[in-house]
């Protein structure tokens, strides 16, 4: 790993599985729930505010009643022992890699204990509801909606990622489907930029194909275990 200055992380559903917080595709997962169409597009919010404020405000009371584990707790460790470049992109709406220690985290996805104001484009710290039609702190107006990138919405800072990547040395991915895209790209971007590519999954994924090394097991293990390799 001496050659290694550079590394990009890519995280998913996975990772924060461990920590309570239901993922979107699995058998039980959030979709099983609600139609995408409902809770995850402009269009349904437009539709049903009431429904999709209340989804979300269900996201929000999760994330704060989940904690770190094992795995974002490590990636706290990478970021604060790491020298070279570092970038944490997640595709997660919580905010368990900070609470883990990690500080160089791109939340590309948008966050769940955040707001977003449709009036005058200012995001807030969020930790209560939406349901009951609060006003703008900045504006006043009653215009918020939740910060989430949804469904036929671009990314957040994905010039940003796409520069990291250019540079990184080694892509990671960890506990990601590999089915969403532009994310799901990534790996291809790191090959053509010549990076070592690992994937750490619970299973593996639509990409692994892509990348030069696949590792199956749940993440508080193998993410402390690759992390040990690389600070070691």
């Amino acid at each position: 790993m001496s050659d290694i200055r550079n590394i990009v992380i890519l995280t998913g559903a996975g990772i924060s599985a461990e920590s309570g917080l239901r993922t979107f595709r699995a058998e039980d997962g959030l979709w099983e729930d609600h139609p995408v169409e409902e809770v995850a597009t402009p269009e349904g919010f437009a539709r049903n505010p009431d429904l999709v404020q209340r989804f979300y405000d269900e996201r929000r009371a999760g994330i704060l009643a989940a904690h770190p584990n094992a795995a974002h707790e490590a990636l706290g460790r990478l970021d604060a022992e790491w020298s070279g470049e570092l970038l944490i992109v997640t595709q997660n709406i919580d905010d368990l890699h900070e609470r883990g220690g990690a500080r160089r985290v791109l939340h590309m996805h948008g966050e769940g204990l955040s707001v977003w104001c449709q009036s005058c484009d200012a995001r807030h710290r969020w930790t209560g509801t939406l349901r009951d039609s609060p006003s703008c702190p900045a504006c006043g107006e009653v215009a918020m909606r939740p910060d989430i990138v949804w469904f036929g919405e671009m990314p957040y800072r994905m010039p940003e990622i796409f520069a990291a990547i250019a540079r990184a040395d080694m892509f990671v991915s960890i506990g990601t489907s590999g089915a969403v895209y532009p994310a799901a790209g990534f790996v291809q971007e790191a090959n053509l930029a010549g990076a070592r590519t690992l994937e750490l999954n619970l299973e593996e994924s639509l990409g692994s194909r892509n990348f030069d090394e696949t590792r199956l097991g749940e993440a508080s293990e193998l993410v402390p275990a690759w992390i040990e390799e690389v600070l070691g």
